[in-house]
């Protein structure tokens, strides 16, 4: 019994040395076929920002403007990989996202402004197209932002805030994001 726990203890320790995890933390028990730290604390092998959206995640780096309903300019700073929709949120421009990015509704609804991007980004797929046609105000630049990907060939990229957006939840409900 001891030979096989101190064989597993070495296992995991392995393992933990390879994921970047803090060698030290050895001193675990095995309790129910998993390893926790003697204070109790459940043991990842896997990295925190790994695990979606957080709000103490790196800062951006890729420069997006936001076109307000009102006309002012936000400059705003993009992490590699995050929608357009969250960025939005980050940074309090009044894109909705009443579905939470789960391509459900039309309230994150804006516009692409300048021409060079539109070959940028991948081409709508049928289900966004679907939503679009429900947009209010809709043009031939309207995109979801919960469907834009910022990357670093959108450096620049300049996103325009229709005058109107359609929530069958409640008007002038704003969703949290979490």
């Amino acid at each position: 019994m001891l030979d096989s726990l101190l064989q597993e203890k070495t296992m995991l320790g392995e393992i933990l040395r390879t994921t970047r995890i803090i060698p030290n933390a050895l001193n675990m028990i095995k309790l129910n076929n998993n390893f926790r730290l003697s204070n109790q604390v459940c043991l990842s092998t896997s990295f925190k920002l790994n695990h979606g959206d957080h709000d103490d995640a790196l800062p951006g780096t890729i420069l997006v403007k936001f076109i307000q309903k009102d006309g002012s300019i936000v400059e705003t700073k993009a992490r590699d990989g995050e929608i357009a929709l969250r960025l939005a949120q980050r940074y309090d421009i009044p894109m909705e996202g009443a579905c939470e990015a789960s391509l459900a509704c039309t309230t994150c609804h804006c516009y692409v402004e300048d021409e060079i991007f539109w070959d940028r980004l991948p081409e709508a797929t049928d289900e966004e197209e679907d939503l679009l046609d429900q947009a209010p105000f809709l043009d031939v630049n309207s995109r979801l932002g919960c469907q834009i990907i910022v990357n670093s060939d959108l450096e620049g990229l300049v996103l325009r805030l229709p005058r109107v957006t359609k929530n069958f939840y409640v008007d002038g409900h704003v969703p949290q994001p979490h």
